[in-house]
């Protein structure tokens, strides 16, 4: 099993590092010129119509969709997950604090991507074979590129997401949440387990719209929480702000002026985490939240690409940054010696200890329960998006049979030691984000008649 996992992970690391990464950032970056700087144009417009939309009980979502808020917030659900704790500390170990201003620089250029998935998701939403709204990458691949090459792709895609969300992706998330309460509360892991099959059960067979009201719900009561006390320990920290802000800023292109010379990260490794990190975190080109932001009851297409670059904003730029802030100002981050705090603490433990540091041993707890919040929102979220795959590729009977393994996957994943499973996930979410990113490339001329108010056709009225 060892070393499988590590052929999985060699092979996860030449598709992000060597491939995807490349791909990616390309993307954004082409579709931010080409649309011109949209994320800085309609920011404020996301924002107003993301919030205009607002409601707890769901009133604008139609009869068979979402609010835009609905799907806003079951976006970031997935987004928003393990990975704006456990990942951000990875990056600061692993590319040190200039890691950050790479992320933060990656998601800008991501806004831009999202934008163009948020609206072909809108542009080719369709309808299932129960009548109920559905879309995402498959269907603008399958309009794009038609015959067998589309098939393919669409297929591709669609194994993809389901194994590395639906299956793998939940089995982690689930660990996460009993290996936090098991450190925090000496809760057996495997009760945890079974609880959270359990309530995951309730949701999934309530369909797209108790999911829906779950994550509308679930979502800002998780980053409210988060948000009070993460800045709690920042301004209880306030001398050391600007010394983290100078550790950024300074480490992204001279690194060994904050680390020194013998650490060895130079700016590359800086780059290739913060921006791998930030990628892997909002998920921008992944092809994953398209399925939400399809869902949403909107006029134009333009409108939900405007909020589901505020998603991204929100994932990155808040979340993440936060706990980038919570980490160095804290004091346990010893930048003339990252291979200790690696080693005394890991990224695993980084935040709880940060955030200890304020808060005593109720900061271990506090940081458990974000960890809930964030991870089985993202169960909630991932579940969705391979449902929606499965519909696709098996018809709404299959829902069911999918439904019962997923609840298995969550009990097993609870319980096990998953290091294998983790390397899967990334290494198929790798793979899922190719066909998405082919098809947003040839279908980027689309995107720009939508921005510019040329095309405001859909699939789904036709």
């Amino acid at each position: 099993m060892n070393q499988l996992a590590d052929i999985v992970s060699v092979a996860s690391d030449f598709v992000w590092n060597s491939v995807l990464l490349y791909v990616l950032v390309f993307t954004g970056i082409l579709f931010t010129i080409r649309l011109g700087f949209i994320q800085v144009r309609k920011f404020g417009a996301g924002w107003r119509q993301m919030f205009g939309s607002f409601s707890l009980s769901g009133k604008k979502a139609g009869k068979d969709g979402m609010s835009s808020f609905q799907a806003a917030a079951t976006s970031i659900a997935a987004q928003v997950g393990t990975g704006n704790i456990v990942g951000c500390c990875t990056a600061l170990l692993s590319g040190g604090p200039g890691a950050i201003f790479w992320m933060w620089l990656a998601a800008f250029f991501g806004m831009a991507t999202i934008y163009g998935e948020a609206v072909l998701a809108q542009k080719y939403k369709t309808r299932d074979d129960q009548g109920q709204v559905i879309g995402g990458p498959v269907y603008y691949i399958r309009a794009r590129f038609q015959g067998g090459f589309g098939k393919f792709l669409a297929g591709f895609f669609s194994v993809a997401i389901i194994l590395a969300l639906g299956f793998m992706g939940n089995m982690v998330q689930a660990n996460s949440i009993s290996g936090a309460f098991n450190t925090a509360f000496h809760v057996p892991k495997l009760v945890t387990g079974v609880v959270l099959a359990v309530v995951a059960a309730f949701i999934f067979l309530g369909g797209v719209k108790r999911i829906a009201s779950v994550t509308e719900k679930l979502v800002p009561i998780m980053a409210v929480c988060y948000l009070v006390g993460a800045l709690i320990v920042i301004f209880a920290n306030v001398g050391a702000i600007p010394e983290a802000f100078r550790m950024i800023f300074v480490g992204a292109f001279t690194p060994e002026a904050v680390l020194g010379g013998a650490v060895g990260i130079g700016i590359q490794q800086a780059m290739r985490y913060g921006v791998a990190r930030g990628l892997f975190s909002n998920e921008a080109g992944m092809g994953s939240t398209p399925h939400a932001h399809a869902m949403a009851n909107v006029k134009r297409p333009e409108d939900q690409g405007h909020i589901a670059m505020i998603c991204v904003f929100i994932d990155t730029f808040v979340v993440l940054t936060l706990t980038a802030l919570v980490v160095l100002t804290s004091g346990v981050f010893d930048v003339s010696d990252l291979a200790a705090v690696n080693a005394n603490i890991g990224a695993d433990a980084l935040a709880q200890v940060a955030f200890s540091n304020v808060f005593g041993n109720v900061g271990s707890m506090f940081v458990a329960i974000c960890l809930l919040f964030f991870a089985f929102s993202t169960i909630v979220g991932w579940y969705f998006f391979g449902q929606q795959n499965v519909k696709y590729l098996f018809g709404s009977k299959a829902v069911v049979v999918y439904s019962i393994i997923v609840v298995i996957c969550i009990v097993i994943g609870s319980a096990l030691k998953v290091d294998l499973v983790w390397s899967l996930s990334d290494f198929f979410n790798g793979l899922m984000a190719l066909p998405n990113l082919i098809a947003l490339l040839a279908l980027s001329g689309v995107v720009v008649k939508i921005a510019r108010g040329e095309d405001e056709s859909s699939q789904l009225r036709k």
